[in-house]
C-alpha cells in the first residue's frame, strides 16, 4: 500500500509542476435547474438548491456516487453497519439511521426509493455516466411525493456524443474501468455505459485471513427518438451485479487498537441483481402544451448472508417494482401548470432462514405497498416577483401475508408547497418557501424482534401498522451569483409529527419500530464558490443543524428535550483548488462532522458518543483536449472514522490511506 500512496504524491508533484500556458479566465454562471417539473434557474428558484455538473464530477474523481456527495454536497453518507454499497444517507437533520427514508431521489425522473428499510441503492449508477445531480433541499414533495422531507436529489445522465473510456487502480487492489458511448442529431439521441469495479477490501472478516472484498458491475442504455417534431419516444434499460462481504462491529478497544480486525466475529455478505426497463413518450400539441408518459419495471434479488460463532442466517427478496408518472405540462414566460398523476406497486416475497445449532428455522412472507397519487403544480413570474404553488394527494396501500396472517392497512396524504422569489437584479435574489410532506411507513416497520433468553434465538412478530410522519418546513434564502462568487444562504425551520424512529430496548431484548410523538429541527446551510484569481479558487458547503425531541416516552423513559441521535451540529465540506496552468488542477479537501449520539442513543447517555469525523483528500489532473490523467490520495492524514450504533458497537469508515491513479481517453 505504501508503494502506491508513494507513487501517487509522486504524480501529484510531478502534475503541479507542469506548466506550459498561463491559466485560463474561470469564471462562474447561472445554473439552470432542469429536473424539476417546471423548470427555472438556481437565481430565481423558490428553494435552496445545490446543482453540480459533469464538470464538477469528473473534477472530484470519486470512486462512486456517495463518494462525491459526502465530500463535496450538504448530503452526509455512511456505510451500511460497514456495507459500502448500501449507505445511509442525511441531510437536514434527520439522523443517520433514518435520513435516507427522508430523501427522494430520482435518476432521468424514474424514483429509486425502496418499500422497506434497504436505503436507495446508488451505487448502481456509475458516476461516469451522471450529466448532472441537483439537490433540492426541505422541498419537493409534490413531484417526488412519499418520504419528500428533507428534500430530492434529481440525477440526470448523459444524452451527449461524448465518446470516453476511464481506467483507475488504487490501493488494497481496487480496479474500475468504465466507459461511454453518445450519439445525438436532431432525429437520435444514443448511449451506452458500463463499469466494472472491484476492491480486495482491508478488514479481515474471519480468522484465515480473508478480507472485505467486493466487486460490482453497472450498464445501462438509453435512446430517444424523435420521428417528427411533435413526438418524442423514450426507451431504457439498466442493470447492477454487486457482491459485498463486510465485517462486523468492534469494541471501543478494538476500534483504537486495529480497526482493520475481525471484531465481534460477525461477517455479513449482500448480493444484488438488480434489472431496469423503462418506456415513455412525449407529444408537443405546441410550443406550449405537452403530454408526457413514463413507465419502469424493475426486477431485483437481494441475498443476505449473516455467519456468526453463535449462529447463521440468510435471507432472499424478489421485489417487483411498476411505476408510471404521466403528467400535461402548459409552459409559457408568465405562466406554468403541470397536472399529473403517478402510480407505484411494489411487491416483496421473501424467505429467511436461521440455524442457532438446533436446526434450521424458516419463514415466508410476502408484503405489498401500492402508492397512487394525482398533483397540481404551478409557478407565476411577474415583474421580479414569482411564486411556486403546488399540491399532492396520495393514497398508500398495504397487505402482508404469510403463513399465519392476511393484514392490510391504508392511509391517505396530502402534501403542499408555496414558495415565493424576489429577484433584485441579474445577480441577488431572496427566496421563502413553505412545504408540507409526509414520510408512509415502509413494511419493515411493521414487524418487531425479540431475542428472550437463554436461547436468544429472534423472533420476528407484527408491530401493528404505525402512523405515516408528517412535517411542515419553511426556509428563508439569499442568493449572490457573480461571476467570480457564487453565494447561498438559507435557514430552515421544520416542525414535525410521529417521526418514525426504530426503538432499542437491551434491558427487555425486544426491538421494534414506532413513533416519535412531536419534533423538531431548524439549522443553517451556506454555500459558497469563490475565484479568488486564476490560479485559486475555494469551496465552501457548510451546515448547521439541532434535531430535537419535543414528545416521546418509551418503556416510561421521556426522551423529551433530547438530541435526535446521529445527527452532527456541524457539517463541514471545504475544498482549495489551484490551476497552475490550463491544463493542471489540484484539489486539497476536508471533511469534517462533529461528534453526535450513538446512533441507537435516544436517552442521550450511552458512555461512548460518535467521534467527529474527519478526511483529508487530495487529488490532481492533467487534462488535455482527448486525455487526461489523474491522481487522488483520501484520507490523506490516516485519520480514523467510524458508526457508532451503541456502546462497543463499532463500524470502521474510512479508517485508512487510500490512494489510486488513473486515465481517461476521450474521442
Amino acid at each position: 500500500m505504501q508503494k502506491n500512496i508513494k507513487l501517487s504524491l509522486i504524480l501529484v508533484a510531478l502534475l503541479s509542476s507542469l506548466h506550459a500556458e498561463d491559466a485560463k479566465t474561470i469564471t462562474l454562471e447561472t445554473l439552470d435547474i432542469t429536473s424539476t417539473a417546471i423548470k427555472t434557474d438556481e437565481l430565481k428558484s423558490t428553494d435552496a438548491v445545490e446543482i453540480y455538473t459533469q464538470e464538477d464530477i469528473e473534477k472530484a474523481h470519486a470512486q462512486n456516487i456517495y463518494e462525491f456527495l459526502n465530500q463535496q454536497s450538504s448530503v452526509i453518507t455512511m456505510p451500511t453497519f460497514g456495507n459500502p454499497f448500501a449507505q445511509k444517507l442525511d441531510m437536514h437533520g434527520y439522523g443517520v439511521e433514518n435520513g435516507n427514508q427522508n430523501i427522494v431521489i430520482t435518476i432521468n425522473g424514474r424514483k429509486i426509493n425502496n418499500m422497506d428499510m434497504v436505503p436507495q441503492l446508488l451505487s448502481s449508477i456509475s458516476i461516469s455516466s451522471i450529466q448532472k445531480i441537483e439537490i433540492i433541499k426541505s422541498s419537493g414533495i409534490v413531484i417526488g411525493g412519499d418520504g419528500a422531507n428533507a428534500g430530492v436529489i434529481n440525477i440526470t445522465t448523459k444524452k451527449s456524443n461524448d465518446k470516453e473510456v476511464s481506467l483507475y487502480a488504487g490501493t488494497y487492489g481496487a480496479f474500475d474501468g468504465s466507459f461511454y458511448l453518445g450519439h445525438k442529431d436532431e432525429k437520435v439521441a444514443i448511449s451506452v455505459a458500463g463499469e466494472s469495479q472491484k476492491n480486495d477490501g482491508i478488514r479481515y472478516i474471519d480468522d484465515n485471513g480473508n478480507k472485505d472484498e467486493n466487486k460490482q458491475t453497472n450498464a445501462n442504455f438509453s435512446l430517444e427518438y424523435t420521428p417528427i417534431d411533435e413526438l418524442e419516444l423514450r426507451l431504457g434499460a439498466a442493470l447492477s451485479r454487486i457482491d459485498v462481504i463486510y465485517g462486523g462491529s468492534l469494541s471501543q478497544s478494538e476500534y483504537n487498537q486495529d480497526p482493520t480486525q475481525r471484531g465481534n466475529g460477525t461477517s455479513s455478505g449482500q448480493n444484488y441483481d438488480t434489472n431496469v426497463f423503462s418506456l415513455g413518450a412525449s407529444y408537443y400539441f405546441s410550443d406550449n402544451l405537452s403530454l408526457n408518459i413514463d413507465a419502469s419495471s424493475e426486477r431485483k434479488e437481494s441475498r443476505y448472508d449473516v455467519l456468526t460463532t453463535a449462529y447463521i442466517y440468510n435471507n432472499t427478496a424478489n421485489y417487483r417494482y411498476d411505476s408510471t408518472k404521466t403528467t400535461l405540462d402548459y409552459t409559457t414566460d408568465a405562466l406554468s401548470i403541470i397536472v399529473g398523476m403517478d402510480s407505484f406497486n411494489g411487491q416483496r416475497d421473501s424467505i429467511s432462514e436461521s440455524d442457532f445449532g438446533w436446526g434450521a428455522s424458516y419463514t415466508l412472507g410476502s408484503t405489498t405497498k401500492d402508492n397512487l397519487a394525482g398533483f397540481i403544480m404551478s409557478r407565476y413570474n411577474f415583474g421580479s416577483s414569482s411564486i411556486k404553488a403546488g399540491y399532492r394527494y396520495e393514497k398508500v396501500s398495504y397487505e402482508h401475508r404469510d403463513l399465519a396472517t392476511n393484514l392490510k392497512d391504508e392511509h391517505s396524504l396530502e402534501g403542499a408547497e408555496l414558495g415565493y422569489n424576489y429577484t433584485f437584479d441579474n445577480e441577488k435574489s431572496i427566496f421563502v418557501n413553505y412545504a408540507h410532506a409526509y414520510q408512509a411507513p415502509d413494511v419493515d416497520r411493521f414487524f418487531a424482534t425479540t431475542y428472550p433468553p437463554p436461547t436468544f434465538a429472534p423472533t420476528v412478530g407484527f408491530n401493528n401498522f404505525i402512523k405515516p410522519m408528517k412535517s411542515d418546513s419553511y426556509t428563508l434564502g439569499f442568493n449572490l451569483l457573480q461571476t467570480n462568487n457564487k453565494f447561498k444562504i438559507s435557514a430552515y425551520y421544520v416542525d414535525l409529527k410521529d417521526e418514525i424512529y426504530f426503538y432499542s430496548d437491551p434491558s427487555t431484548f425486544t426491538y421494534r419500530n414506532t413513533n416519535i410523538d412531536k419534533s423538531h429541527k431548524y439549522g443553517l446551510d451556506i454555500y459558497d464558490k469563490f475565484i479568488i484569481n486564476s490560479d485559486f479558487n475555494i469551496l465552501l458547503n457548510y451546515n448547521y443543524v439541532q434535531a430535537i425531541i419535543d414528545k416521546e416516552i418509551e418503556n416510561t423513559d421521556s426522551y423529551a428535550g433530547k438530541d435526535l441521535p446521529g445527527v452532527s451540529d456541524h457539517n463541514v465540506k471545504l475544498s482549495l483548488g489551484y490551476t497552475p496552468n490550463q491544463f493542471t488542477t489540484i484539489t486539497l479537501t476536508h471533511v469534517y462532522r462533529s461528534e453526535a449520539y450513538a446512533m441507537n442513543d435516544f436517552n442521550n447517555n450511552f458512555t461512548q458518543k460518535q467521534d467527529a469525523y474527519n478526511s483529508t483528500d487530495i487529488s490532481a489532473t492533467y487534462a488535455k483536449k482527448d486525455w487526461e490523467v489523474f491522481a487522488k490520495i483520501n484520507n490523506l492524514f490516516n485519520q480514523e472514522n467510524g458508526l457508532w450504533i451503541q456502546d462497543d458497537a463499532i463500524y470502521p469508515v474510512n479508517f485508512t490511506t487510500t490512494a489510486l491513479v488513473g486515465f481517461k481517453l476521450k474521442y
